[in-house]
């Protein structure tokens, strides 16, 4: 059982209290009692390296095959598979996804549905992909014929930014129903966007969300992070999307 989180872990190579590197930094040690012990944290830091070192391969791997690969994070809800449900629409580049969740494989199967290749990793009771399970899932995906590869992470606004799985770029996305209070909320999966997509933003008028706020809470959280504002209803809006990709489609040079 993770202490940091609660999720459940089942798998060998996974494993163990306190596994999330959240304990990379000193934040939980003066709330977790667990991290004040040494022989704790030498083994949360050799997971944590030996997860590192699997990710270095996953991004080799796709390098070799020049496909550049996105790591897409949100909590639940927000927007990520219907955004790859559409987006084939508005871009030229060719991309597949690997799915994460605890159970079913249903946003596989919605993606397959529109023609786009896609694997699904069930995680059991584990609230994030690591890059094992990424580097399982590109057994399952032929990246001859791809320019991108998207890893949809399990919906959750904490332990996905905390493991590295072998992508170039991180993707977030903040659905306006959940609040502009969020990013100040949950500074790590923010402070580690490369892009921050504010989703669903035809309902903007219906609630009561800044998006002068949330830009001033991520530029003191992350300076250099992009924003935009989509919504499927409004299909001009993903055309931006569609031109970030193409613009980091490089980031395997």
């Amino acid at each position: 059982m993770c202490q940091d989180c609660g999720c459940s872990i089942t798998r060998h190579d996974h494993l163990l209290s306190s596994g999330h590197s959240h304990s990379k930094t000193d934040d939980n040690i003066a709330t977790n009692p667990q991290l004040n012990d040494k022989k704790t944290l030498s083994v949360i830091h050799k997971i944590l390296d030996k997860n590192d070192i699997e990710a270095q391969h996953n991004r080799a791997h796709f390098e070799a095959k020049g496909v550049a690969a996105f790591n897409l994070m949100s909590s639940p809800g927000s927007g990520k598979t219907t955004l790859l449900e559409h987006l084939h629409q508005y871009t030229d580049l060719k991309y597949a996804v690997i799915e994460g969740d605890l159970e079913t494989s249903r946003d596989a199967d919605r993606l397959k549905a529109k023609g786009i290749d896609a694997f699904q990793i069930q995680t059991g009771a584990a609230c994030h992909l690591d890059a094992f399970m990424v580097h399982s899932g590109l057994h399952h995906i032929d990246l001859d014929p791809l320019d991108i590869c998207f890893v949809e992470n399990v919906g959750n606004l904490v332990c996905p930014a905390s493991y590295d799985v072998g992508t170039h770029k991180n993707i977030v996305l903040l659905s306006v129903p959940e609040g502009d209070d969020k990013i100040e909320k949950y500074p790590v999966m923010f402070r580690r966007a490369d892009l921050v997509l504010i989703t669903k933003s035809d309902l903007m008028p219906y609630f009561d969300f800044s998006i002068e706020e949330s830009r001033a809470q991520l530029k003191k959280l992350n300076p250099n992070v992009e924003l935009m504002e989509i919504s499927v209803k409004e299909p001009e809006s993903l055309l931006q999307v569609a031109d970030w990709l193409l613009k980091h489609k490089g980031a395997t040079a």
